[in-house]
């Protein structure tokens, strides 16, 4: 009886009546179903690119461009191939992104704590400003910097000077530059120096008041270490710096540094944006906090400052970062609009330029979305990251 049990077991475990096992083929039959439509698609991809003559290589990469790009963190010039426009590109886009990254969030905070703010004024003016940005189209915004602000500013013979030597005119803002002299890495070693040790005596000064409850005054030193030992080493090796200031000389300005009109709209219309939406998740967050906590770090004597500062934001934070991620996604996506005013980043230069040149549609696009998706995923990991330093640990 034992020997005519076992092939009963053997035909239950391998049944297709089994969950375990029809679940197995439906995924396998589904793979291949998918394998079988993308090798599909790219035979006929590959069919209908051969018969209108558009390139099938990446040939082009190492072609040379024959297009000027006027804003520009690389080496770049007319003699440059496909391949250099496209880090250009990429590099602008970075740059754009990175710092309206900053300014929104900057701006986002402000603008959401003043909501909850017991001056009226101040409230309204908030409130007032998130319900108007948030619902007008991106687009609209980067087009009213771009033409009503920026390009109706004077010509640059009748440029609007500012104080440090820096003129405003509709070809951006002209700034004087900074040329490194012998001595300059003192001072850059000067301040590294004096971030870490701002950082060691923060991290100190924190387990210090978790063991003993005893507050170090961390502002002023970190005030005075980033500040003290740049000055020390600025005296020591003199003047490691000198400033190059812009002249005009004919119908434009020869020497400086030169803010162009169209990153200049691109990076004040992505903050102020974006900010809108961040200022609502700031609200939320804070106001997700108990009211208990409050009211508890006040009965400890804590001033509406430090209450909001040690207690109500870092527990916000748990709240706040994980769609704050989600705007920061947006906000690297929607600098693809930069196309309408004219900014070169890479939508404009690579899936714009190079794309009309050299006809490699499906590759340039190919490239175009990787960069993205690469760009979107190491931010969310960041974030991922940074969110995990604020989760809370279970004992």
């Amino acid at each position: 009886m034992v020997d005519m049990a076992q092939p009963v077991a053997v035909r239950s475990t391998f049944s297709i009546y089994d969950k375990r096992i029809r679940g197995i083929v439906y995924q396998a039959a589904l793979a291949v179903s998918m394998v079988v439509i993308l090798a599909a698609i790219a035979t006929q991809t590959v069919s209908n690119m051969k018969r209108r003559g558009i390139p099938l290589t990446f040939d082009f990469w190492t072609q040379t461009s024959g297009f000027q790009i006027n804003q520009t963190l690389i080496p770049y010039d007319t003699l440059s191939t496909y391949g250099q426009a496209f880090w250009v590109g990429v590099a602008n886009t970075l740059l754009v992104s990175v710092l309206g990254i900053v300014f929104a969030t900057i701006i986002g905070f402000l603008i959401g704590i003043s909501r909850l703010s017991r001056n009226w004024i101040a409230a309204q003016v908030a409130t007032s400003y998130v319900e108007v940005i948030r619902n007008i189209p991106l687009l609209l915004q980067l087009l009213f910097w771009y033409n009503a602000v920026l390009k109706p500013l004077p010509a640059p013979k009748a440029s609007i000077s500012l104080p440090g030597g820096i003129y405003l005119n509709n070809r951006g803002i002209i700034m004087p530059t900074v040329e490194l002299q012998a001595g300059a890495g003192c001072v850059g070693v000067a301040i590294l120096a004096g971030v870490a040790i701002a950082v060691a005596f923060g991290a100190y000064a924190k387990a210090l008041q978790n063991r003993t409850g005893k507050q170090l005054p961390v502002l002023l030193v970190t005030m005075l270490s980033l500040i003290g030992p740049p000055l020390l080493a600025y005296a020591a090796v003199g003047s490691p710096w000198t400033f190059t200031y812009p002249e005009l000389r004919g119908f434009n300005f020869r020497g400086g540094q030169q803010v162009y009109p169209e990153f200049a709209a691109l990076l004040i219309g992505l903050s102020v944006y974006t900010a809108s939406f961040i200022a609502e998740i700031v609200r939320g967050g804070i106001q997700a906090v108990s009211k208990g906590q409050t009211e508890a770090a006040h009965a400890l004597g804590l001033p509406q400052g430090k209450t909001l500062r040690l207690v109500v934001v870092p527990q916000a934070l748990r709240i706040i970062i994980p769609p704050l991620t989600s705007q920061y996604l947006n906000l690297v996506k929607n600098s693809s609009l930069a196309v309408f005013i004219g900014y070169p980043d890479l939508v404009q230069v690579f899936a714009g330029s190079v794309l009309n040149q050299t006809g490699a549609a499906v590759q340039v696009m190919a490239i175009t979305l990787a960069v993205y998706l690469v760009i979107s995923l190491i931010t969310s990991v960041a974030m991922n990251a940074f969110n995990q330093s604020f989760a809370l640990v279970e004992r």
